[in-house]
């Protein structure tokens, strides 16, 4: 029997996969990720498939290794799957392509994603799996969790039966992540369904050596047309066999699946063509328009590939003469869409007269499509000369292709609809899914929570839009209607409009520290009016406090989730509060101890207790807007930043993105400036009587929020009077004064400074954010006034270091992050003159996420061009920086050499060829060299040479290139590229931050993941030894190699990096990234402690391999790490991620964790070897 659940559509997928499959080969992408994830999860637990067995799971080290293990897998017979999207997807094309052609029953589950072109965008829309429309493969689409779940079950039936592969797809985030209360199949429902003698019929054929075929062999034009020819009447009978399937599902559920499902009036004349999430919009679409007389119908289309005119033509009502095509991709350069064409061709050799046929883009990257822009279609059909290849859901002001639109209320009278903001990381978006989940569990209620992230990670904005109804719920778009809003950071109120969306009579809560006497003050005069005309309920709670005093640190979900049941009153508080309980105790109890479960449990009671009830004044109705500034000029900051620093970017028109040149991707350095987020509940405040001047907290500020300054006698008599400084200690300091200066606009609160503060009585502090908010105008006094005072600046040491200019900040990175002080080191040292080229990854999310650019320049102009391309091909891309670079430098050497010959600028020339090598010495002499050059007269025979070199300055001084990317891509992904680069012995660096997991696809195991630890894709544990790959690349014996963790030695990391970059060859510099997946003890606040201990227990050492000592005669291989001290097995056990694999497998942990112990004092033994050899 089916049973009632509430899940996304990713682990519904899961699901219907999990029965049909015998072995999965996988490989983490957001955010297809999860479907692997809960399959590895389920097989490590026991859970068993339709035969009996748990799912072999394989983690395979790029998608395209994922689909080469898939393919030989089909062909040995067992039945194999694979989950994947965008660029992953891409990579599996061509085995995909040789799966289609040999006809065996593998199924692709894709959670359809943007691919990456002229920007990076990570939400779903169909370019990917359009992209593989040729393939061959049969393609099923769904358009919500209850079909992903359905229509995943037809997909590998079908597969089955008809001996092909399928790829079933559905819309990134939109539906992979939307969480509903579905219908899911019992196992033992669909097993009567399977063909078995299709199995075994697939098994006999399989390649196995005691009945030996032969396959890939290679054809000659004489014979590979027919041979493809071949194929069509098994192409033809597909279609046949999906709607057999679906209408045996239809059977057990009572739903009414098609390959092409038509719903509307049965005389319809317009009918509206969608596949996706999308069809969801378009069904209460046609019920609103039906409702107001229209007589209107859409075609949900679920089987794309073979397309089958047959099926299509006979869902289609005969009086509809008017049809509209939506597509959720571009396809530049063509005549259409790809469906828009399929629909279109169809209807033309139909035979049947149309009035129109016209196709349409929407939602591309997850644009949110509302029913208003939905019916928008539907009128555009009723003009005489309906508007073709037209756009929904922008402003296209430049080609003119958008419909214009005014939204309706498609919203039923038992709809219950709720807006949540919160910040990444406080645990929010983790309790709003955990209320859906008791709500649906508790009630006959349908319920959908849906939740939308801005670019940065954790610590960014996030929403959670809960709908909870009656009836099944359709509205695959944000909730436009709420009766319910929560903000749960009181820094919103200033940046965003949070009560736009709240209904009349609607119940508002803020999570502040205001009393009710400061509240007048406090909020915005917009929200007073808002409120006060919606005559809302509004209440506040102080969880903050709440948390830090329980010992939950800025984790206020938990108080917030029950002020969430007590004010939204959907299910009976004590059914609620019971619930809570229930599923803190199971969530904590052995994961983290009956103290962490007390605690959230008294957060329960807390949070329904706490609640304040404000009665809203009258006044608040003429609540007077301060003068308003004069307007700002339009310039790109007005035009386009603050915009998308607001979530408005969705009104943004066309133009402006021609205006500002951001159409080929290019975007301007340093924009996260203008960030300020103020989202931390505590900052950090110095005590300038304690400080010893290390800079030591400047140093490990993942976000350049806290910095020393300099200032002469000049600059501190024109500072704010709360400025306070004090003399300057250190050789040629004693001229100015000191000051460690906190940035309340941009901490984001992790307190890594003070955990890392050097004073015997800690300088730096914890306060209440409120309480420093005064301190915003000695940031701006010192970033603005306060000159970089280079006679200070040593690069040599780390207090030198960190008076020098910054050349990458205020990263949207998490609070805490165990990577950004490696860039900002990295930047500091060379920003004025490297090139970075990021793999996609933590490092790249924070890197470039629109509209934050940490990259900055200086006052010349000069900064690190920063570019990802992707995540396979980093170093590669590097080495196209390096050759560009050495081509034109080359091609300008031989302009040089020329003028020296013929004596123009001869002095200015020669200096420049002698320091070519170097590059403060090169920067130096390229600049006397353009002055000079600019100073000759034209006219000579040689100012073909002059006028080149002064064209091409930039490419005169040495620059420094860099790769730049973490453990998946040069331990796994991109290994191959790296390991070709490198070998090619040019002068290239690489930085690899080891997080040892795949930190921003969710934590997935990579081969730098540690044996014994638990991860996604490790779920019973990681039972190999991490590789090594510092070793690995020293054999090579030229490349330079270095193994750091800043928290242990900072002056081994910088002197690390320094020699990296100054060796005159190719340089790997491995530093160790605590991350927020490793659970540390205390967490992200004490990453720095923990690479110390992380070294102290011999579980991360310390070297530098530097091939220069060789040519010396000398021991190239240094081990700067001293013989353990700490207890290796105790470090482990210290971290979630090896403490769970204790509490959920004991023994096997216990053996694990030895082994682990005896490699690494082996791996230990093996350095102190080599550093001992003559």
């Amino acid at each position: 029997m089916k049973h009632k659940v509430v899940m996304d559509g990713n682990t519904a997928a899961a699901y219907a996969s999990y029965a049909f499959t015998e072995v999965a080969a996988i490989y983490p992408i957001t955010p297809s990720s999860q479907m692997a994830e809960v399959v590895d999860e389920w097989a490590a637990k026991g859970k068993k498939n339709l035969f009996g067995q748990p799912v072999k799971v394989i983690e395979m080290q790029s998608e395209a290794g994922a689909a080469g293990t898939c393919h030989g897998s089909l062909q040995a017979g067992a039945l194999t799957t694979t989950y994947t999207a965008s660029q992953g997807l891409m990579l599996m094309i061509p085995p995909m392509f040789r799966i289609a052609g040999e006809q065996v029953p593998g199924v692709f589950h894709v959670s359809a994603r943007t691919v990456a072109q002229n920007m990076w965008a990570i939400y779903g829309d169909h370019s990917d799996v359009m992209t593989c429309r040729s393939i061959g493969l049969a393609m099923l689409a769904s358009a919500s969790p209850q079909e992903a779940m359905d229509l995943g079950v037809v997909a590998h039936l079908s597969a089955i039966k008809a001996r092909h592969a399928f790829m079933h797809f559905f819309d990134g985030f939109r539906t992979s992540h939307e969480m509903q209360k579905i219908d899911a199949l019992d196992y033992d429902e669909v097993l009567p369904l399977v063909d078995f003698d299709q199995i075994d019929a697939f098994r006999r054929n399989s390649l196995n050596p005691e009945h030996p075929s032969i396959r890939g062999t290679t054809a000659t034009g004489e014979t590979f047309f027919q041979g493809r020819e071949a194929s069509n009447g098994h192409y033809d009978a597909i279609p046949g066999i999906v709607a057999h399937y679906m209408d045996e599902i239809n059977k057990l559920t009572g739903r009414h699946y098609a390959p092409y499902e038509y719903y509307g009036a049965v005389d319809a004349t317009e009918c509206v063509v969608a596949m996706g999430s999308g069809a969801e919009t378009l069904r209460e679409t046609v019920d609103y328009l039906n409702a107001h007389g229209r007589k209107v119908g859409m075609i949900s289309v679920h089987l794309f590939r073979p397309f089958s005119s047959e099926y299509f033509l006979g869902s289609l009502p005969e009086t509809v003469t008017r049809v509209a095509v939506l597509d959720r991709t571009k396809e530049s350069g063509s005549a259409g869409e790809p469906l828009y064409l399929d629909v279109k061709s169809v209807l033309v050799d139909s035979g049947r007269k149309f009035d129109a046929i016209v196709g349409g883009r929407f939602g591309l990257s997850g644009k949110d499509t509302t029913p208003g822009m939905m019916k928008a279609v539907y009128d555009n059909l009723l003009l005489d000369k309906p508007k073709n290849s037209f756009t929904i859901g922008i402003n296209d002001d430049v080609t003119f292709t958008s419909l214009p639109y005014e939204e309706i209320d498609t919203s039923g009278k038992h709809m219950v609809s709720c807006k949540l903001w919160g910040v990444g990381g406080d645990g929010t978006v983790g309790a709003n899914k955990n209320s859906v989940k008791i709500i649906g569990e508790a009630t006959d209620k349908y319920t959908q929570a849906y939740f939308y992230y801005d670019a940065k990670k954790s610590g960014g904005v996030t929403q959670s839009h809960l709908r909870f109804s009656d009836e099944p719920i359709h509205a695959t778009y944000l909730v436009q209607s709420a009766d319910f809003v929560a903000v749960h950071n009181a820094a919103y109120l200033e940046k965003f409009d949070v009560a736009r969306e709240l209904k009349q009579g609607g119940t508002f809560l803020l999570n502040c520290r205001w009393s009710a006497n400061e509240l007048d003050e406090k909020l915005p005069t917009s929200l007073k009016r808002r409120l006060a005309e919606k005559n809302a309920h509004f209440y506040t709670i102080d969880a903050s406090d709440i948390a830090l005093k329980l010992g939950l640190g800025n984790r206020t979900n938990t108080v917030l989730q029950a002020a969430f049941f007590q004010l939204a009153d959907i299910i009976p508080m004590d059914v609620a509060v019971k619930a809570m309980k229930d599923a803190i105790n199971k969530t904590y109890l052995v994961k983290a101890g009956q103290k962490v479960v007390d605690m959230n449990c008294a957060a329960v009671d807390e949070g329904v207790s706490a609640l304040h009830k404000v009665e809203i004044p009258e006044s608040w109705k003429d609540a007077k807007d301060a003068a308003v500034a004069e307007s700002k000029p339009a310039d790109f900051l007005h035009d386009l930043i603050e915009p998308m620093n607001q979530l408005e970017g969705d009104k943004l028109p066309v133009s402006l993105f021609q205006k500002y040149g951001t159409v080929d991707g290019t975007w301007p350095s340093g924009t996260s400036v203008y960030d300020k987020r103020t989202d931390a509940v505590l900052l950090p405040k110095w005590d300038a009587g304690k400080c010893v001047q290390c800079n030591q907290c400047s140093m490990v500020c993942p976000h350049a929020a806290i910095r020393a300054f300099l200032l002469t006698d000049e600059e501190e008599a024109a500072a704010p009077e709360t400025f306070e400084t004090v003399k300057a200690r250190g050789a040629g300091l004693d001229k100015y004064r000191y000051r460690i200066q906190v940035s309340p606009y941009d901490c984001l609160g992790c307190g890594q400074c003070v955990t890392s503060c050097l004073a015997k009585d800690t300088a730096l502090t914890m306060v209440s954010a409120e309480t420093m908010m005064a301190d915003r105008s000695n940031w701006d006094y010192a970033v603005d006034h306060v000159s970089i005072k280079e006679d200070a600046v040593n690069k040599k040491n780390i207090k030198g270091l960190q008076f020098a200019r910054h050349y990458y900040q205020f990263p949207p990175a998490c609070a805490g992050c165990g990577e950004t002080a490696y860039v900002k080191m990295v930047t500091q040292l060379f920003g004025d003159h490297m090139y970075i080229a990021n793999a996609s990854g933590c490092t790249a999310a924070h890197g470039g996420c629109l509209p934050s650019t940490p990259y900055c320049k200086d006052e010349r102009g000069f900064g690190a061009p920063w570019e990802q391309s992707l995540f396979e091909d980093t170093a590669e891309f590097a080495y196209g920086f390096l050759q560009a670079h050495d081509t034109i430098n080359t091609e300008l050497e031989s302009s040089v050499r020329e003028l020296l010959e013929a004596g123009v600028a001869a002095r200015e020339c020669k200096v420049y060829l002698e320091s070519k090598g170097d590059a403060q010495a090169s920067r130096k002499a390229a600049d006397e060299l353009l002055a000079a050059l600019r100073a000759v007269e034209k006219g000579g025979e040689h100012d073909t040479a002059v006028e080149y070199i002064l064209k091409n300055p930039e490419f005169l001084s040495k620059k420094s290139v860099w790769a730049f990317g973490g453990d998946g891509w040069a331990y796994d992904i991109g290994f191959g590229g790296l390991d070709h680069v490198l070998a090619a012995n040019k002068d290239i660096n690489m930085l690899v931050m080891d997080t040892e997991v795949y930190s921003n696809t969710g934590g997935q195991a990579s081969k730098a993941t540690n044996m014994g630890a638990t991860a996604q894709f490790a779920a019973a544990g990681k039972r190999t030894k991490k590789k090594d790959l510092g070793r690995m690349l020293m054999s090579y014996g030229y490349i330079y190699v270095a193994q750091v963790a800043m928290g242990a030695d900072p002056a081994q990391t910088l002197r690390a990096i320094r020699e990296a970059e100054s060796y005159p060859g190719p340089a790997v510099v491995i530093a160790y990234a605590p991350c927020t997946a490793h659970g540390i003890p205390g967490g992200m606040s004490h990453a720095q402690q923990e690479m110390k201990r992380a070294v102290e227990s011999g579980y991360w050492n310390l070297y530098r391999y530097d091939p220069r000592l060789a040519a010396e005669g000398k021991n190239p291989f240094q081990l700067d790490s001293k013989t353990p001290t700490g207890d290796y097995v105790d470090f482990i056990k210290g971290e979630r991620r090896f403490a769970a694999m204790a509490a959920k497998f004991p023994k096997e942990a216990e053996e694990l964790f030895e082994h682990a112990q005896r490699d690494a004092t082996e791996r230990y033994e093996t350095y102190v070897a080599m550093s001992e050899q003559k």
